[in-house]
């Protein structure tokens, strides 16, 4: 499954995917649910968990400053705080959008 068309709406992210269907993620939960390693942490060879410092967020934390396609698989959200190393695949993001995505 892949976007057809991706654009912010006000505090939420729209993407209509190619089967027709169309999802919404709001900001805020897109950014809480950054997949990289320096926000959800990465597990070693032995498979534990390794997390550094939590993050305080901000408002600017949940502004989108710019949106790029990556290798055509993903999504890589830059946010006003200066984070974007956040790689949200076109199944990450139509499994945090929910049910009926």
């Amino acid at each position: 499954m892949r976007p057809v068309d991706i654009q912010q709406i006000g505090h939420e992210l729209a993407i209509k995917w190619d089967d027709g269907s169309e999802s919404f993620i709001t900001l805020e939960s897109l950014r809480r649910r950054c997949p990289c390693a320096g926000c959800q942490g990465e597990v070693d060879v032995m498979g534990h968990l390794h997390k550094g410092p939590e993050h305080t967020l901000s408002a600017a934390s949940f502004r989108l400053r710019n949106l790029a396609s990556v290798g055509g698989y993903a999504l890589q959200p830059a946010w006003a705080d200066g984070h974007a190393t956040g790689l949200y695949s076109w199944d990450y993001l139509r499994q945090i959008a929910g049910p009926g995505a």
